[in-house]
């Protein structure tokens, strides 16, 4: 089976799913043109934003999500307030969240405040920034994802996040992507910066691609074409439709 690999920066306000429960829900589908057996692999929030994997690989949801496995995933989080030193410590620690079955301690992870705004691209909407009261920003590394999790540390802590990226898996990393963009991997590539055991497929030749709405009506289905990627770049443009 020809596997495939896509790295895509999902942007704020979209639903990790292709299908469109509701005509104004915007989806992956409104980015991506894959092939229809491409799923993502865990999800993001539909209020946070950053590194979304998809693949048609199954074997990949064991290897990364599997909890055992203890795969890293880091985020830039900004939240409401400066965010204290006491507080750092206790989300170093661990600290106890509300989930559907009930109460949780969260593992020991690593928590860094930033002394000033990581560099990354403008959130559309912006955030909603109150009169008078200031934001920070933090680094925080997991190797769990409860369901909202690092929003709910950082709420027990008394500092509400404002904004959450995604921006590595252990060593797959968003590079240079804009929202709404992705470039594609070979299996043997993947599987070195995950740090997961070699999948078995025909290696795949690195190639990139970023999508514009326009390409296509919604009343058209077409094959995209394959183009030579752009000297000095690892972007080029694909339809809106999804590959049948």
């Amino acid at each position: 089976m020809d596997f495939k690999y896509y790295v895509f920066y999902k942007p704020y306000n979209v639903l990790t799913q292709f299908t469109k429960e509701r005509e104004d829900h915007n989806t992956l589908s409104d980015y991506l043109n894959v092939e229809k057996d491409v799923y993502p692999v865990g999800r993001l929030d539909k209020d946070s934003e950053g590194l979304l994997l998809l693949t048609n690989d199954k074997s990949i949801n064991d290897k990364l999500l599997n909890p055992i496995k203890k795969h890293k995933r880091s985020y830039f989080v900004q939240v409401e307030n400066e965010v204290s030193e006491n507080a750092i410590d206790a989300l170093i620690k661990g600290v106890d969240i509300k989930l559907e079955k009930g109460s949780y301690r969260t593992k020991p992870c690593s928590v860094k405040k930033l002394s000033k705004p990581p560099v990354l691209p403008e959130r559309n909407p912006p955030i909603r920034v109150r009169q008078n009261i200031p934001t920070s920003w933090a680094l925080i590394e997991l190797t769990e994802g409860k369901n909202r999790q690092v929003r709910k540390m950082f709420a027990s802590v008394g500092f509400p996040v404002l904004r959450l990226v995604r921006t590595q898996i252990e060593d797959l990393k968003l590079n240079k992507l804009d929202p709404g963009k992705y470039y594609t991997l070979g299996a043997e590539e993947l599987c070195k910066l995950l740090k997961i055991e070699l999948i078995n497929s025909p290696k795949i030749k690195k190639n990139t691609s970023s999508v514009r709405k326009s390409d296509f009506t919604k009343s058209e289905t077409k094959k995209p074409s394959e183009s030579k990627p752009i000297k000095g770049s690892y972007l080029s443009y694909r339809g809106k439709s999804r590959k049948k």
